[in-house]
Parts: structure tokens; C-alpha cells; sequence
């Protein structure tokens, strides 16, 4: 896998360069601003952006921008957003478009599950922190379609907005598949996506969420 990197701290950059080399990915740039970030896609075309949320010049919001103006020139490269903390303004528009995650940079020391989620978006998918999918869970107001799910369906659908597959699902709720498919069935009757595409439905139900935020 290609990947560029968009980090101003030198020395999370160099230590993310590093964790993805030893396990065989190819780091082919790396960006300390916004700006450089998006010459650097543009230039080398990877498979995969990393992307620290706030970057110079402004360090504020810039690489969730960036983010957004590199999704409309590449719509098929997967885009991790990493923060220190959850904020979630930027996020609506690509997560609708899937190959997309967000992640907390405290997540990055759990190695296994943060390549995880980066071969995911990479194929694909979506991978959201579940402290940004709890955020956004307890934000919901009374009147939000999101009332009608029982617990257990709430549980499920915070790891189907992990990236989780059933199966994930199943191992970590100790459920068998089978129950965890009638839960996904009805989470998806309820807010009203059962005739959504396949690929993005899981993703749309994250979208209820957010944007009821």
C-alpha cells in the first residue's frame, strides 16, 4: 500500500513513517503542512492519506480541509483523519463517500487495530474511533430515529460504524452471526435504509449520527 502522510509534528510523522515501513508499506511522501499535503497526492498518487486534522498554516481545521479538496480530485484514494481530540464538523461529507476513517491518535499505539483500519479504508470501507462513535451516540435527541433502537442495537451499531464486520460484530459481543444479522436487519428497517446500496448503508447509519450533531 502507497501512502503519504500529512502530520506537522516531526516526530509522529517520522515514528508513523516508520510503523508503516516495518510493516511493508510504502510511505511514499510525507507533508508537515496542507498545502504540501495536497501537492504531495497530487504528485505521487498513493492509495492512502493520513492526515492530522489540525495543520499549518492556520492549525486549525486545515487537514480536514485539505481532506475535502483531495477527496474531490482523487474520490477513490482512502482518507484517515487523525486528532488528539474528537471533532466531527468535517467529517459528514466523507463519510457519506466511504473510504474513510477517523481516528484518536492514542488509537495508532494499538498497532494491530490501527493497520486494521488502514487496510480497511484502503479497500473500501470505514473506520470511526469508538470514542467518536460514543460522541456522537449520546448527542442524538428525542425526536431522532436513532430513539427507536434498542440498546443492543445501539452496541451494534457503534461497531458497524468501527468498520466491523458481522462476524467482528458477533466475536465481540459474544452474539452468534446469525443473531447479529437479524440486529443489523432491523437497526437498518428503522432508519430507514434497507433499500440503501449494500456498500454504503453501514455508513449512512453513521451519517444519521452526524449529522444530527
Amino acid at each position: 500500500m502507497r501512502v503519504v502522510i500529512g502530520e506537522d509534528s516531526v516526530l509522529f510523522r517520522e515514528g508513523l513513517a516508520r510503523l508503516l515501513a516495518d510493516a511493508g508499506h510504502d510511505v511514499v511522501a510525507k507533508a508537515s503542512d496542507a498545502p504540501g499535503l495536497i501537492a504531495a497526492v497530487a504528485a505521487t498518487d498513493p492509495d492512502l492519506a493520513i492526515i492530522d486534522i489540525r495543520m499549518p498554516p492556520d492549525l486549525t481545521d486545515d487537514g480536514a480541509r485539505a481532506a475535502g479538496e483531495i477527496r474531490a480530485t482523487h474520490p477513490r484514494l482512502g482518507i484517515v483523519l487523525l486528532s488528539q481530540h474528537v471533532e466531527t464538523r468535517h467529517s459528514v461529507e466523507l463519510v457519506s463517500q466511504g473510504r474513510f476513517g477517523y481516528l484518536l491518535k492514542d488509537r495508532v499505539f494499538d498497532v494491530d487495530d490501527f493497520l486494521d483500519a488502514l487496510r480497511r479504508v484502503a479497500a473500501g470501507g470505514s473506520a470511526l474511533d469508538p470514542e467518536v462513535v460514543s460522541r456522537l451516540i449520546g448527542g442524538h435527541r428525542a425526536a431522532d430515529p436513532l430513539a427507536a433502537l434498542t440498546a443492543r442495537e445501539r452496541e451494534v451499531l457503534a461497531l458497524m460504524a468501527e468498520g466491523r464486520t458481522n462476524v467482528g460484530i458477533a466475536r465481540r459481543l459474544w452474539l452468534t452471526d446469525r443473531t447479529v444479522e437479524t440486529h443489523v436487519s432491523s437497526i437498518l428497517t428503522k432508519l430507514g435504509l434497507a433499500s440503501s446500496v449494500e456498500d454504503h448503508r453501514r455508513v449512512l447509519a453513521v451519517l444519521l449520527y452526524l449529522n444530527r450533531r
